[in-house]
């Protein structure tokens, strides 16, 4: 049986924030719904003492390259028209 994995990191602008603890609020309510919605993991990697940015990392496991594919596809769609941050960048790889 074959395992994909897909790892997505984006970097994140979250303009609405004045300091680190409302960045926490909006990350941790985001990725909870991102984890409830997809089960699956994420997790801020980088820029931990800027308030106004993030690095998130996303990974997930499934047994077809497309469907990981894809899922990766419909969370940066997600990620797009979230109203309380602004994608900067986006990377995906399939392992």
């Amino acid at each position: 049986m074959a395992t994909r994995v897909g790892l997505m990191t984006v970097e994140l602008y979250i303009g609405g924030c004045r300091s680190l603890k409302e960045k926490r609020q909006v990350l941790q309510s985001l990725m909870a719904r991102l984890r409830n919605e997809f089960n699956l993991s994420v997790a801020e990697v980088d820029h931990h003492d800027k308030h106004q940015r993030a690095c998130l990392a996303i990974a997930c496991v499934g047994n077809r390259t497309e469907h990981v594919n894809r899922m990766l596809d419909i969370i940066l769609e997600r990620l797009t028209v979230e109203s309380r941050i602004s994608l900067i960048e986006s990377q995906i790889e399939l392992l």
